[in-house]
């Protein structure tokens, strides 16, 4: 399965938040198996994301959209999807009625709220798009043929997804070696095992440069465990697993396994 990611948001493009949601579903993803081949930042600005929705949703096997979902005037995501999709855009019926419940129960716990909040705010989406539960917030998510939008807040985008989490799977395995050496003096064994097996390399040298870091990424156990061998036993250089590697202080992308 391959997958893209479009995170919607001006604070996002303005460096006034850090963009997590993209971090935690591509290493969500990459934990089951999924190939996430795009990850991209967009503006709160209807046509452009509508745009990139549009073209996404033809090249991807799924698409997952965050951004805000309702309530205010930069919440343009769902419109957005509706418009990239060629969807009108309508209040869900069994959205609206868990969504008045929630509001019902906000007026109950706080008489004295000095604001008005309306069940088609946060109900409205693509027409014959399945609402997605929100156990964290008021606006479900949705799915629409292969396109998933979740919210942006994080605590909400990650319950939502989790909804919809058994939806995603794929073959890819990504394995984590640790040599001594220089990333430099990595080039030549590296680009020899691409050339041999059908698997992507990365090699990330931590702070102190007196280490790599190095991941094999293939389509199955088979493919990357006969690749990691052979770079074992023949590239002449020095390789520990992950998990004899624990000391090891660089940041690494939990969806990694030694």
């Amino acid at each position: 399965m391959n997958a893209a990611i479009v995170t919607v948001g001006n604070e996002l493009l303005a460096g006034d938040i850090e963009n997590t949601n993209a971090t935690w579903l591509a290493a969500a993803l990459a934990d089951r198996g999924v190939n996430v081949a795009r990850v991209i930042v967009v503006p709160d600005d209807e046509p452009v994301v509508a745009a990139r929705i549009r073209a996404w949703a033809a090249e991807f096997d799924a698409v997952l959209v965050t951004g805000g979902l309702g309530g205010t005037p930069d919440d343009v995501t769902m419109p957005a999807v509706a418009a990239g999709l060629d969807r009108e855009l309508i209040v869900d019926p069994l959205a609206e009625t868990e969504v008045g419940e929630k509001i019902d129960r906000i007026y109950e716990e706080n008489p004295d709220l000095g604001f008005e909040l309306r069940p088609e705010w946060y109900a409205s989406m693509p027409a014959n798009a399945t609402p997605i539960p929100n156990s964290e917030g008021l606006a479900p998510g949705c799915v629409a043929d292969n396109v998933y939008v979740l919210p942006g807040i994080p605590e909400e985008m990650k319950a939502v997804f989790d909804n919809v989490a058994g939806d995603f799977a794929g073959d890819v395995v990504t394995r984590t070696v640790y040599s001594p050496e220089p990333e430099g003096a990595l080039a030549s064994p590296l680009g020899e095992l691409t050339e041999r097996f059908e698997v992507r390399v990365g090699s990330y040298p931590n702070q102190r440069a007196d280490r790599t870091r190095i991941t094999v990424t293939g389509g199955g156990n088979a493919t990357v465990s006969e690749a990691v061998s052979w770079l074992r036993e023949r590239a002449e250089i020095s390789l520990e697993s992950a998990s004899e590697s624990a000391a090891d202080n660089d940041t690494r992308n939990p969806a990694e396994s030694g």
